[in-house]
């Protein structure tokens, strides 16, 4: 009996539940679907990008409240559908190249249509979030995604100085959040670390290119060995290396960062970086650009964040 009632029992338990196998098959279908949204929306980078938007809405502001959270989610969404819309452009060139030869689509993870319609629906939302602010908001997030999509991506297949104007789109993010915060979008303040964000993306993306150039050549895209030797590309990136540091003492004089500390912080940091930088010009190897390329990007990060935590104090 006691047996029997112990079949009962269970037979009770089990009858209504979900089978442990279909729970984890579905646990791991979840898990995959969020993998490849991470990686179809370039979630680093998108990321980072809302991490900017971040501080431009409280160097303005100064305060964190729902505006704030509203904001950077919604360009978190809006560059991850541009980002997708982007490896929807890309994906027969991304399929040639090493280096992203296996992001979702190339690599037969997600079909072309199906990234497309997720890179609308994130498009969508994420502009319908923007819209909730202000209609300035909303354009300019419009406009960065048009100049994304529609002029940096296709002119880097035509021309290796796209990044140029291409840089653009690293430095319209801050500018949305501090327009979000209710700041007037022409103030020297924001200009200076719009102006600052711009120029950090030209060496950044130059050092990927004394990375990956062959990889961009085997690929169909113009690259800058193409116009100039590879010392010459290594001195020119050294070059806007110095302008990316110099660049900061705007934030003094447009009276941004205006606390002894902060300021010495940020020049002890940018002569830190260029002593160590300066390497690439001796020693032209991989190992070092690659160093370089993580010590420019620990630099701006350092920077958002020396500047973020004065406008609290």
């Amino acid at each position: 009996m006691i047996k029997e009632n112990t079949l009962i029992i269970s037979n009770k338990i089990e009858e209504p539940g979900i089978p442990i196998s279909e729970a984890k098959g579905a646990l791991s279908n979840i898990l995959k679907f969020k993998d490849l949204l991470a990686e179809l929306t370039k979630i680093r980078i998108t990321f980072f990008v809302s991490v900017t938007t971040f501080v431009g809405f409280i160097l303005n502001n100064g305060t964190l409240n729902f505006d704030l959270i509203l904001t950077t989610i919604g360009v978190l969404i809006l560059a991850g559908g541009a980002s997708a819309l982007n490896e929807y452009q890309e994906r027969n060139i991304d399929a040639k190249m090493e280096r992203t030869s296996l992001r979702p689509i190339p690599s037969g993870m997600i079909s072309p249509q199906n990234a497309l319609i997720i890179s609308i629906a994130l498009i969508m939302f994420g502009s319908i979030l923007l819209a909730q602010q202000s209609i300035s908001v909303s354009i300019l997030g419009l406009f960065t995604l048009a100049w994304y999509n529609g002029i940096y991506t296709p002119l880097k297949s035509v021309s290796s100085l796209a990044i140029i104007p291409g840089a653009l789109v690293g430095a319209l993010p801050p500018i949305i959040g501090w327009a979000a915060s209710g700041g007037y979008i022409f103030d020297a303040k924001i200009l200076s670390f719009a102006s600052f964000m711009f120029i950090w993306q030209i060496p950044h993306f130059w050092l990927l290119l004394l990375l990956y150039d062959e990889q961009y050549k085997k690929a169909g895209f113009p690259t800058l060995s193409n116009l100039f030797s590879f010392n010459q590309i290594i001195k020119i990136t050294f070059v806007w290396i110095t302008i990316l540091i110099a660049s900061s003492s705007l934030f003094y004089f447009s009276s941004l960062s205006v606390s002894l500390v902060s300021n010495i912080v940020l020049a002890a940091s940018g002569v830190f970086t260029l002593y160590l930088s300066a390497k690439i010009l001796t020693v032209r190897k991989k190992e070092v650009f690659k160093k370089s390329f993580l010590l420019i990007n620990a630099y701006v990060l350092l920077t958002l964040i020396v500047i973020s935590v004065e406008s609290f104090i």
